[in-house]
């Protein structure tokens, strides 16, 4: 086993609510075994079998459950959509060095040709023991709206249909779409649901009554980047904004400063906090610097953190994992464990894997994120292997 001492430790409370602690210290190997005090530990109060084989010193830096990002199209110039295995390799061990340890790589609306080929390489990725985990994908389209299409194709928008979907339902986690485009009485949400896949609104031009319908009755409990590609807050129009912050629906965030104003920001986190996912929304471009790029075969132009296509459009995000927690803390002035519970807690108990994963709770994965008071990260441990170690 190994132990991490003198951490700032992020752990449940008896309510299930994240608190640092300190003068504690973790036991772990694939999965955290112990969670003592530092004078339990000195007194070997732990299984007496155990061999401790490293200490790692925490320095006074957090000890935190590692990052999930659920929504995450590229980044260091790999691509999900990219027909290469190595791809998404690429991705996870960049992920890793963000504080992720766990991501959805997240699919373009293409035809399902080219789909069914991405879903084999994240169905690859699945079994791969290098960097950050891949649990499965988030497939963003092809069932969305023409009028709200964004940064996505067009000419490959279809309407819903379960069949497409079937022979991935074991990789397909969370699924993006337009309720308004539906039109089957919730069918196509309730086969989902019975797959365990997250069915998210977004890429949408519902109006709100259509939206809240789909949230409350077809239990569509999800919202893809919110106020991004979708009907947007107006007194008389609340739109598919208005449903998600009247609506205990998770909301996905992209936070960098681009995309939400940091003003909008701090309104979402009154009202959502407890129901909020920040997410990166990162397109290849991301961890490169500025220049041309390409996200789903459309060209793309970064300057800063700004992406956009050649007509001006967002385009995805540049933005990193542990960037963002830091925009979002500096922005609402969030305490640290809430903004951990963003992209640890509420994605993994969406996801079901709440009893594996998402705290520091002991039979849970040794998945932990080191990182100081600025969020830079200092190490990321993927059940209980080193996937990042700062030099």
């Amino acid at each position: 086993m190994k132990a991490i001492i003198n951490g700032k430790c992020i752990l449940p409370d008896e309510a299930g609510d994240f608190k640092v602690r300190e003068g504690l210290v973790l036991l772990f190997d694939e999965k955290i075994r112990h969670i003592l005090t530092k004078e339990e530990f000195a007194a070997k109060r732990y299984a007496p079998a155990a061999e401790i084989t490293e200490i790692i010193d925490a320095q006074g830096s957090y000890v935190s459950p590692g990052f999930l990002n659920v929504h995450i199209h590229g980044c260091v110039g790999a691509d999900t959509m990219d027909d290469a295995p190595e791809a998404i390799h690429k991705m996870q061990l960049f992920q890793a060095q963000t504080g992720v340890t766990s991501f959805l790589p997240t699919t373009m609306t293409y035809d399902f040709l080219t789909l069914g080929r991405a879903f084999a390489h994240v169905r690859e990725a699945m079994k791969r023991q290098d960097g950050a985990r891949v649990l499965g994908c988030h497939m963003e389209g092809p069932f969305i709206s023409p009028e709200k299409k964004g940064a996505q194709a067009e000419k490959n928008i279809v309407p819903a249909d379960f069949t497409k979907i079937a022979p991935y339902q074991d990789i397909v986690k969370i699924i993006t779409l337009a309720p308004e485009e539906l039109h089957d009485d919730g069918h196509f949400i309730e086969e989902c649901h019975k797959h365990q896949i997250v069915v998210s609104l977004g890429h949408t031009a519902a109006d709100y009554d259509t939206a809240r319908k789909t949230i409350e009755k077809y239990g569509a409990k999800h919202i893809t980047h919110l106020f991004n590609a979708m009907t947007g807050l107006h007194q008389r129009r609340p739109g598919v904004v208005g449903a998600a912050l009247d609506t205990d629906a998770n909301c996905e965030l992209i936070v960098d400063n681009v995309h939400i104003h940091p003003a909008v920001q701090r309104l979402v986190y009154r009202l959502k906090k407890n129901h909020l996912i920040l997410i990166t929304d990162s397109l290849r471009a991301c961890g490169l610097g500025d220049g041309p790029s390409e996200l789903g075969g459309q060209k793309v132009f970064v300057k800063g953190t700004l992406a956009t296509l050649e007509d001006g459009t967002i385009a995805g995000s540049v933005l990193c994992m542990n960037d963002g927690l830091r925009i979002f803390r500096e922005n609402t002035e969030a305490p640290v464990e809430e903004v951990v519970a963003t992209v640890t807690k509420t994605p993994a108990k969406e996801l079901h894997l709440y009893e594996e994963l998402g705290s520091l709770s002991i039979g849970k994965k040794a998945d932990i994120t080191m990182f100081d008071d600025d969020f830079c990260i200092q190490r990321t441990i993927v059940a209980g292997r080193d996937a990042y170690l700062q030099k």
